[in-house]
Order: structure tokens, then C-alpha cells, then sequence
């Protein structure tokens, strides 16, 4: 009979999830732990390490140098541990989960080339996608949600943050076949893709009504199939949307958005995040 998971392992377990969200609160509930025994677990691991692994300051939760260490410990042993229970006698490459934001459109056309060389070369690496706001992407990403993101680069990134360009795309503006090339303007909520549209609008002198400003580029793109007015998008979103037959583009000089793979800082010598870094589609 394979053994069940240790009290050990879920302390690793915890510690883990603890080190990716930097919040107590939040991985006590996601974790269906007491606050109280989340702290003892820190605490007993701390006791065995002889160090002190997380530091609770006044910006927050932040890993210790010995902290950053011990994550790796953490990720190899709970790998070795899910390779034992599989059945594997000799892990192959590295193992663990590796969790990777990107929106709808970037996880059809960017991450298969992205990400394939990182299969090929570590199989047994659990790939978790998840999706949403590509306005929210660093964010996400800055917080510990995730691991890395595929998103549009800004000129000023965060500096807990680095990333590697992947891919180039236009902004262009778009409207429905059969309506007029005047009318109202259909804008992301938030976001790089936002910014430029109003920076080329007192470029040229534009007093935009706006319609409408959706979360995603993919909503955008709906509303402006409907009518709803013309819409700014990355020409990447375009050109893979289902409703790119209902749309034509107008002439502009919109600038072009740079979107990369991004990590946080302190995350680089992480093995999983470290493979993720140094290999290239």
C-alpha cells in the first residue's frame, strides 16, 4: 500500500503555499487551516531549520534569505515525494507545479510554442494555466498567485519583477462591417492596451465618447461585432478571435505592445522557474 501524505509533507505543503501568497490569512482559508496552526507550523519549521524563514515587517510577509533556500528544499522533496507514490523509481528532469497566467488569446497562440521545450525537456512538470484580465496579469504575478505570466510589458516594470520579451503585436483600431467609421469608442477597463488608446487620442487631437470598457480584449472585440462602437485591441487578439470576419480595421498609428514572460526577481533561482527562464522555444 502506497503511504499516505505525512504531517511532514503537508507542513512542506503549507510552507509552500505560504512562500507563493506571502499572506496568512489567505492561506489559512485556501488551505482550510486555522490561522493558529498555520503560525505553529511556521514556527515548528523554523525550530528544525534553526532559522528564521519568513519575516513578518510592517510592508508585509517577506521570505528570508534562508527562507528562499528552504523553498527549494521544499519543491524537491514534495517531488521526490510525488514520484514515489506514482510509481517512479528514478525521477526524470525536475517535478512540481508551475503556475502560469495568460490570457485566453495568449494561451492559444503564444504558450504551446512557449512552453513546449519546457515539456520536452521536463515532462513531469505540472503545468497550471490560468487565465482572466490581461490588466490584472503582473499583479496576479506580483502577489505570489502565480508563478509567471505571459503579459504586456510596461516601460517601467516593477522591480520585484523581470521579463523577457516573447512576442511583438500592433494595436489597431476595429469596427463592424456595417457600421459607421465615426462613432463612439470601446476601450479595455484598464490596462497597457487603455493607456495607448488615450495617449494616441491627444496625439491626434481625439475627444473620445466611450461606450463601453470591458474587462478583456475578447468582451471588447464581442462588443464591437455588435456595433457598440470602434475598439482598440492588440492585432494578436484580432487575428485569433471567432468574430475577426465582422470586423474591419481603420488606419492608425497606434503603438505596438511588447508582451513577455515574467517572473518575480527573488523567484529566479527557483529550479522550476529557472528552467521556465533559460529555455527558448
Amino acid at each position: 500500500m502506497i503511504p499516505e501524505v505525512s504531517a511532514e509533507h503537508r507542513e512542506l505543503e503549507l510552507f509552500l503555499h505560504l512562500a507563493r501568497t506571502l499572506n496568512y490569512g489567505r492561506t489559512s482559508l485556501e488551505c482550510h487551516v486555522s490561522a493558529a496552526t498555520l503560525t505553529r507550523t511556521i514556527q515548528r519549521l523554523e525550530t528544525r531549520v534553526g532559522a528564521q524563514l519568513l519575516d513578518r515587517g510592517p510592508r508585509g510577509v517577506v521570505l528570508t534569505a534562508e527562507g528562499r533556500r528552504f523553498t527549494t528544499y521544499a519543491e524537491q522533496a514534495l517531488g521526490l515525494w510525488a514520484d514515489y507514490r506514482s510509481g517512479s523509481a528514478e525521477p526524470i528532469g525536475l517535478t512540481g507545479e508551475l503556475r502560469i497566467f495568460a490570457t485566453v488569446t495568449a494561451c492559444q497562440t503564444l504558450l504551446p510554442d512557449l512552453l513546449a521545450p519546457l515539456r520536452e525537456e521536463h515532462p513531469q512538470i505540472r503545468l497550471d494555466i490560468r487565465t482572466g484580465d490581461a490588466a490584472a496579469a503582473l499583479a496576479r504575478l506580483d502577489e505570489g498567485e502565480v508563478d509567471a505570466a505571459v503579459a504586456g510589458i510596461p516601460k517601467r516594470l516593477p522591480q520585484t519583477l523581470v521579463s523577457r520579451p516573447v512576442a511583438v503585436t500592433d494595436l489597431v483600431l476595429v469596427k463592424a462591417r456595417e457600421s459607421p467609421s465615426g462613432g463612439p469608442f470601446v476601450v479595455p477597463a484598464r490596462g497597457l492596451v487603455r493607456d495607448a488608446a488615450f495617449r494616441w487620442f491627444r496625439k491626434t487631437g481625439t475627444k473620445p465618447v466611450i461606450a463601453a470598457e470591458p474587462d478583456g480584449h475578447e468582451a471588447l472585440l464581442a462588443l464591437v461585432a455588435l456595433g457598440c462602437g470602434i475598439g482598440v485591441v492588440p492585432r494578436l487578439v484580432l487575428e485569433s478571435s471567432v468574430v475577426r470576419d465582422q470586423l474591419v480595421e481603420l488606419p492608425a498609428d497606434l503603438e505596438p505592445l511588447t508582451i513577455g514572460l515574467c517572473a518575480r526577481r527573488a523567484d529566479l533561482h527557483r529550479p522550476l522557474i529557472a528552467a521556465l527562464w533559460d529555455l527558448r522555444p
